[in-house]
C-alpha cells in the first residue's frame, strides 16, 4: 500500500480558517502540475456510549470511540480507542449493526471532503472539515501519498521533500498560516513500518484531536 502523510492547516495567531484559504490552497495543487482527479470524502464519528437510565456508568463499554471511514477502503470502517491506543479494522456493515444495536451515540461527526490530484508518483487531496451540526468550516486537511513505496522509513525522505516544495507554493501566497505534519506515535497503536488504513486512521484521529485543540485555544484568546 503506499505511504501517506496527513497534515492539517495551521492559522497564524489572530487568523482564522475560511474559504479563500481553502480555495487558494486548492490552487496550489494546480500550480505544482497536479491533475484534478475526482472528489473525495473521509468521515470520522466521535461515539459515546448510549447510556440506559439504570447504567450510572459505562461499565463494558470504552467512554469515547472514534470511527473512520475512508474513501480508499468503502467496504472497510476503522475504530480507534485514544486510551489505551487500540486501532481495528472491520467490515463495513459494522455501523448498520452498531445503529441497531444503539449501544453507542454518535456526538460529532467530521467530514472530510474535497478534490483530489495526480503528480506523478504522488497523489494529493486537499479537503475542507466541516462538523455535521454545521456548514461552518472548522479546517483544512492535506494528504500527500507516495504510490511507489509501502515503508514508511524508507518514503519518509521524498514525503518531507514533496512537502517542503508544497510548502514552498503556499508560501508565494502569502496566506495567514501554514500546513503542520505532527505525526502521531503510530508504534503506539502497535503498527509497524509497512503503511496500512489503519496508518491513515490513527493520523485523522490526531488530526482531529489537533483541530479541536487549536480551536479551543483560539475561543480563549477571543
Amino acid at each position: 500500500m503506499p505511504t501517506k502523510w496527513v497534515l492539517h492547516w495551521h492559522p497564524n495567531p489572530g487568523s482564522t480558517v475560511n474559504s479563500q484559504i481553502l480555495n487558494e490552497v486548492s490552487q496550489c495543487a494546480e500550480a505544482i502540475n497536479g491533475v484534478k482527479d475526482g472528489r473525495w470524502k473521509a468521515t470520522l464519528t466521535l461515539l459515546k456510549p448510549n447510556l440506559r437510565e439504570d447504567q450510572s456508568q459505562p461499565g463494558e463499554y470504552p467512554r469515547e470511540l472514534l470511527g473512520i471511514s475512508l474513501p480508499e477502503q468503502p467496504n472497510k470502517y476503522y475504530f480507534i480507542l485514544r486510551g489505551p491506543r487500540i486501532v481495528t479494522e472491520a467490515d463495513s456493515s459494522i455501523q448498520v449493526i452498531m445503529e441497531k444495536l444503539q449501544s453507542y451515540k454518535s456526538r460529532i461527526a467530521l467530514y472530510f471532503e474535497g478534490y483530489q490530484y495526480q503528480l506523478g508518483d504522488f497523489q494529493l487531496r486537499v479537503g475542507k472539515v466541516v462538523s455535521s451540526h454545521s456548514e461552518n468550516l472548522r479546517g483544512i486537511v492535506l494528504e500527500v501519498e507516495y504510490l511507489p513505496i509501502s515503508s514508511m522509513e524508507k518514503a519518509s525522505q521524498v514525503l518531507g521533500e514533496f512537502v517542503d516544495i508544497w510548502q514552498e507554493a503556499v508560501l508565494k501566497r502569502s496566506l495567514p498560516g501554514s500546513f503542520m505534519h505532527n505525526e502521531p506515535n503510530l508504534s503506539e497503536y502497535g503498527l509497524g513500518d509497512n503503511y496500512t488504513p489503519q496508518h491513515t486512521a490513527v493520523q485523522y484521529a490526531y488530526v482531529m484531536a489537533q483541530l479541536f485543540a487549536s480551536q479551543s485555544t483560539q475561543a480563549v484568546r477571543n
